[in-house]
C-alpha cells in the first residue's frame, strides 16, 4: 500500500503552520512534506515531528525570490554560488528534520532564450546537481529534480517526464533521482500510466492532485486507485505525497484515503 504524506503547505491551512503537524497525524498521516521550511526554526520542526511520530518525507531547497516569481536557479548561469549556499542551507534542515529528499528547483527559462542560451542552461543544469548529489550523498540524501507544467508553472525548464530522466542519466549520480507528479505530468503529457511504467527506476518520490483544478485526488480526469495499484505492482517504496488544495476543509476532504486504505485492509483479509 502506497505511504502518502500530506503536504502542510497546501493542506491543513485551517490551521497555522505548526499545529498542521498534529492535525496530520490526527487524520492518521505518519509522513509529511511541505514546501519550505525556512521561515521557520529547524528543532522546532523537527520536535513536532518527533511528538506525533511523523517522518519528514520532502521539502524543497530555496528556491530565490518566490514572491518575485522566482521558482529556483539549478539551471540559471551565474547563480551557482547562490545555488550552492542554499544547498548548504538545505541540507542543514534536512540532517536536522531526518528528511531523505531535497527537491532541487531548476528555475525559469528567460524569455526569448535562443538555443545557445539553452545549451547553457541545460550545462549549468548539469553541473550544479552533480555537485549537489555528491554534497548530498555525504549524508545519505537523495536529490530530485521535478517537471511541471506550462500552465501553472510558465517558462519552467523542466517539462517532461523523459528531458527530467535524461538529464539524470546525463549527470550520473544513483542519488539523484525524478519526482513525478501526476498532476503536472497529466497536464503535459497524459499516458500516465506507461509513463510511471516506463520511468519507474528513475523515480524517487510521487506526487497527487485532482486536474483540472488541483483539489482532492478524487474527482478530475485521473483515476488515482488505478495508478496506486500499478505503484504497488511495480514495487515502489517510497512516498506518494498528497500536494492539492482540499476544497473545503481537509480532514472533510480525506474520504477518498479512508474509503481506499479501508478496501486494502478487505482485500488483504478476505
Amino acid at each position: 500500500m502506497p505511504r502518502f504524506a500530506a503536504n502542510l503547505t497546501l493542506m491543513y491551512t485551517e490551521v497555522p503552520f505548526m499545529e498542521r503537524f498534529a492535525a496530520a497525524a490526527a487524520d492518521g498521516f505518519d509522513a509529511v512534506e511541505f514546501l519550505f521550511p525556512y521561515a521557520f526554526d529547524a528543532d522546532a520542526i523537527a520536535a513536532q515531528l518527533r511528538a506525533h511520530g511523523l517522518t519528514q518525507a520532502l521539502f524543497n531547497m530555496p528556491p530565490g525570490d518566490w514572491d518575485a516569481g522566482e521558482r529556483g536557479m539549478a539551471a540559471l548561469p551565474g547563480r551557482e554560488a547562490e545555488f550552492r549556499a542554499h544547498l548548504d542551507t538545505a541540507l542543514r534542515y534536512a540532517q536536522a528534520l531526518g528528511c531523505q529528499r531535497l527537491h532541487a528547483m531548476s528555475g525559469l527559462v528567460p524569455a526569448g532564450a535562443d538555443a545557445a542560451l539553452r545549451a547553457r542552461l541545460h550545462a549549468t543544469c548539469v553541473a550544479n546537481l552533480r555537485h549537489a548529489a555528491e554534497r548530498a550523498a555525504e549524508h545519505g540524501i537523495t536529490v530530485l529534480i521535478e517537471p511541471l507544467n506550462g500552465r501553472d508553472v510558465p517558462g519552467y525548464f523542466l517539462t517532461t517526464q523523459q528531458q527530467a530522466h535524461d538529464l539524470v542519466a546525463e549527470v550520473g549520480a544513483p542519488n539523484l533521482k525524478v519526482q513525478m507528479d501526476f498532476y503536472h505530468c497529466q497536464i503535459s503529457e497524459g499516458d500516465l500510466t506507461r509513463r510511471l511504467e516506463r520511468h519507474i527506476g528513475g523515480v524517487g518520490h510521487i506526487q497527487i492532485a485532482g486536474v483540472p483544478d488541483r483539489h482532492e485526488p478524487d474527482t478530475g480526469e485521473i483515476h488515482h486507485p488505478h495508478l496506486f495499484e500499478r505503484l504497488d505492482a511495480l514495487g515502489y517504496t517510497g512516498f506518494v505525497g498528497c500536494e492539492y488544495r482540499p476544497r473545503a476543509g481537509t480532514s472533510a476532504g480525506l474520504g477518498w484515503l479512508r474509503d481506499w486504505r479501508a478496501r486494502q485492509t478487505a482485500k488483504a483479509s478476505a
